[in-house]
């Protein structure tokens, strides 16, 4: 592996890519604390817990992002993240509120989702109890 100056990441949510481009710094926290990388770092493994990850671009500006739990992968110079949920910030302020509204709303669409997941089954378990009675003339 040569020696590099930036890193290809990508930034995955399960229905698209929130990031995708060069980086030549990374910090983000795993279950075992706050760690940050450089291009020419060990290829690496972890899991990442819910927190801020910021990528420092070629120019000197950031992107900052709120994460969801996830995976980062690094494997020579290319770093995949696949993150459950994740939002892109201006600044820290702001991004504290984006993400409390996103992932607040989020949580609401899967509470929806799972009572009519709900319903669906005791539905179809109705069905087969009555297809078990035995049908009386």
């Amino acid at each position: 592996m040569t020696l590099a100056d930036e890193m290809q990441v990508t930034l995955r949510l399960p229905t698209r890519t929130l990031h995708e481009g060069p980086a030549s710094r990374l910090f983000a926290e795993a279950e075992n604390g706050a760690f940050g990388m450089l291009p020419n770092h060990i290829d690496f493994v972890t899991a990442l817990v819910p927190s801020v990850l910021i990528l420092t671009l070629a120019d000197g500006s950031e992107q900052i992002f709120g994460i969801d739990e996830g995976i980062l992968v690094k494997k020579g110079h290319d770093v995949d993240i696949a993150i459950r949920r994740g939002v892109q910030g201006t600044d820290l302020a702001s991004l504290r509120e984006t993400v409390q509204e996103s992932f607040i709303e989020m949580d609401e669409d899967e509470r929806v989702a799972r009572s009519a997941l709900s319903r669906l089954e005791a539905g179809m378990m109705r069905r087969f109890a009555d297809l078990q009675r035995p049908k009386t003339p």
